[in-house]
């Protein structure tokens, strides 16, 4: 595998056998700094950070020009410009991206309808019922990839295989601006080079249990026995990179996605010692948890609150209600009530709240009995409040007083509520 800056990039030729493929895993490349590159041609060609220059700002996305430099999503700003000095940092437009991904997108949809968004700017598609119309696999990635550039400007990588995991590998490989073919035929000679890392699930403790054990290619794992890997990874995962290995993935591309948590955190501008500022954060937070479980028609059945102090030491707890619920006091009763619980040890870096074990909602409300009645009248003049004047000018009077001027800053940036939804 590259380090996504483009090296060890692999490509198909135009007449690549696919075979067998049905499956495209289509990437958008380096997507918020192509869209400001598109936006503004004198970035061309340039290293281009999308990210806050204020102080704990990260960064969204770069060019390649940037990466090449070691530059990463997710890497702070200063630790970035430190790396790549020359670079050019620009703010990001999340509504003019959320614009260009809804038509990306929309263009997918005209070729199947069989689609699977699993962020802003990738998705799975499944074309077995579209060959009539389009021909081969091959031919629909080809297409597809002309589409994107002539009706956006913009350029994609694309990945075709018989398996949702392979095509995804595939699109990887091939960036930027790729396309590359994996005929079921060739998918475990295509596999067999590649670092177990590759593979799905394998992340930095597993690869350092197999590596161990001097398994450090996919062709390390075909020849070793099954269980030797189960007691390396664990029963469930060592059968599940043991399928992977040998190219069997039975996941089907699900064209609804069906939410699984919802959270938000907030990274500060300066570490916060003060616990009535965390307390007040906590119920900030859990009020934009319950609000956006009410607009999808959820509740949750576990919270869970995440605290990163100053020399990132990270702690996660999580409790179940006897009730799951939406409401805004509840969850934030809840997180703060986990948060009490900890004994603080330095100033926090960062704190967050999560809804988990969603389930449909509207099951409290048709109780004969339920205890948060007056807060669900208080949630709904917040909601109403936020309809008519928008997020952020309507707010409890409580969150306002003690949290004072955290400069509080988006952890991972939060898209518009109409942007597609994240994977």
């Amino acid at each position: 595998m590259g380090r996504g800056d483009g090296s060890g990039r692999r490509v198909s030729p135009d007449d690549a056998d696919d075979t067998g493929t049905r499956i495209l895993h289509v990437d958008m490349d380096a997507f918020y700094a192509s869209v400001e590159v598109l936006d503004d041609p004198s970035l061309t060609g340039k290293a281009v950070i999308v990210g806050g220059m204020e102080g704990r700002g990260v960064v969204s996305s770069a060019t390649y020009e940037a990466r090449r430099f070691g530059v990463r999503s997710a890497m702070n700003v200063a630790q970035a410009l430190r790396l790549c000095p020359h670079a050019i940092v620009v703010p990001p437009h999340f509504e003019r991206y959320s614009a260009l991904s809804r038509q990306v997108m929309s263009i997918f949809h005209d070729v199947t309808p069989l689609v699977e968004p699993l962020s802003i700017d990738e998705a799975f598609l499944d074309v077995s019922g579209a060959r009539r119309l389009w021909g081969s696999p091959g031919e629909i990635a080809r297409m597809l990839r002309a589409r994107v550039r002539a009706e956006t400007g913009l350029v994609c990588s694309v990945g075709v295989a018989a398996t949702k995991h392979v095509a995804k590998i595939a699109s990887t490989l091939s960036k930027p601006d790729g396309l590359l073919i994996v005929s079921e035929p060739e998918t475990q000679v295509f596999l067999a080079g590649l670092p177990v890392r590759t593979l799905w699930g394998v992340g930095p403790k597993a690869a350092e249990a197999l590596e161990a054990r001097g398994i450090r290619l996919v062709a390390d794992i075909l020849a070793t026995p099954e269980r030797v890997i189960e007691r390396a990874l664990g029963p469930a995962g060592g059968a599940r990179i043991w399928q992977l290995a040998h190219g069997q993935d039975p996941r089907e591309v699900e064209t609804e996605r069906v939410e699984k948590s919802i959270g938000h955190e907030e990274t500060f501008l300066h570490d916060i010692a003060d616990p009535a500022v965390l307390r007040s954060e906590l119920r900030r937070l859990a009020d934009r948890v319950a609000a956006r479980l009410r607009s999808g028609g959820w509740e949750a059945r576990t919270i869970a609150l995440k605290l990163r102090y100053a020399d990132f030491t990270t702690l996660s707890r999580a409790s179940s209600l006897p009730e799951p619920t939406d409401v805004g006091q509840r969850i934030g009763d809840v997180a703060i009530g986990l948060f009490d619980a900890l004994e603080l040890t330095q100033p926090v870096r960062l704190i967050g709240v999560r809804a988990e074990k969603l389930r449909p909602g509207g099951a409290a409300i048709a109780a004969l009995w339920d205890d948060d009645e007056d807060w669900r009248r208080v949630d709904a003049a917040l909601d109403d409040a936020r309809t008519r004047f928008g997020g952020g000018v309507v707010t409890r009077a409580s969150v306002l007083g003690p949290r004072r001027d955290t400069g509080a800053l988006p952890t991972n940036p939060r898209l518009p509520p109409d942007a597609p939804p994240a994977g």
